[in-house]
């Protein structure tokens, strides 16, 4: 019997990406996304969240936006097409893996489960177009985005580790105050979608329905889950110094402070000048930076060495200078 390849088997066996290559095709999904939030947000903010008034097309006669629906219309057009780019660098990061020598099967499932969110989201998308930018819908819209943003930084730190057992690198309490770190920025970015579904930005510029919640309150409850992660974030940088950690694990915590201290500062800058689209932009950004930082602190609290017959990953410069 012959057996027949598949398109990702048929290139894995003719090319064998380097460490490095394989690090910067994960490394650009992250980038792209974050870009596809902070686009999304844009989309919102500009009050063309449904400037193509229908999905998959943008109008009932059209796939491309038309001159009759303006700026409007071309920027969430705009934004629909960067979820191709989105696609392209998720399918790069699939077929580097895949490609990887020896060929590393978690890795794989976890890259290919980015292809499932993107187009899991780009259903609910198209949903929230239909129901007329339903406040629920545009929350989940942005958790799901979210979700693709973990998985495909995930994906980027475990290319950088082997597939040999965990092992930790700090003492089992500090590792617990990690996790109760996690799950607090966990609630606090799903406590934000609250304030954006009842403030103001509703995403475009007709009667689009609010959560029934009263914004002042919604973001008082975000601040104090705010500063609930910061003060996580502090207790988390003095216990690593007080175990002497390595330098690399401090770093982060560090790194970490700083992305909340900026993201802390933009969100209440924005709060008391009536939430400018600029301010608001801004601090979504932010919130994928603190999810990434927070990540990146969680995963270098552990190593994977590298099994036999591995490729080590070559360390990266940067990554190197920052820990140092």
């Amino acid at each position: 019997m012959v057996s027949v390849l598949t398109p990702l088997a048929h290139i894995a066996q003719r090319w064998t990406p380097s460490p490095r290559t394989v690090r910067r095709a994960a490394l650009t999904a992250v980038v792209m996304s974050v870009v596809i939030v902070v686009t999304g947000g844009a989309v919102r903010l500009t009050g063309s969240g449904l400037g193509c008034d229908t999905w998959p097309k943008c109008t009932d006669d059209s796939l491309f936006a038309t001159p009759e629906q303006g700026i409007h219309g071309a920027i969430e057009f705009g934004n629909r097409m960067l979820t191709y780019v989105l696609c392209a660098a998720v399918g790069w990061a699939i077929v580097a893996v895949r490609s990887a020598k020896p060929r590393r099967r978690g890795l794989t499932r976890l890259a290919w489960s980015q292809f499932w969110i993107v187009m899991g989201n780009a259903v609910l998308g198209g949903v929230t177009v239909w129901m007329g930018l339903n406040p629920w819908t545009v929350a989940g819209h942005f958790l799901l985005a979210t979700a693709l943003l973990t998985v495909t930084t995930l994906t980027w730190l475990r290319t950088r580790e082997g597939d040999g057992t965990v092992r930790p690198r700090v003492p089992r309490p500090v590792r617990k105050l990690s996790w109760a770190l996690t799950g607090a920025a966990v609630v606090l970015i799903a406590a934000g979608t609250t304030v954006t579904g009842s403030g103001r930005h509703a995403g475009d510029s007709s009667d689009v329905p609010r959560m029934p919640f009263d914004w002042v309150d919604a973001a008082h409850v975000h601040a104090v889950f705010a500063w609930l992660v910061c003060a996580l974030a502090v207790a988390m940088w003095l216990v690593l110094r007080v175990v002497d950690a390595p330098a690399d694990t401090r770093a982060r915590a560090r790194e970490l402070l700083l992305v909340l201290l900026a993201q802390g500062a933009i969100g209440y800058v924005q709060f008391f000048t009536d939430t400018p689209e600029v301010l608001v932009g801004a601090h979504m950004l932010g919130s994928c930076l603190v999810w990434i930082a927070v990540l990146r602190l969680a995963m270098s609290l552990r190593e994977r060495p590298h099994t036999t017959g591995e490729i080590p990953a070559q360390p990266d410069p940067a990554l190197s200078t920052v820990a140092g």
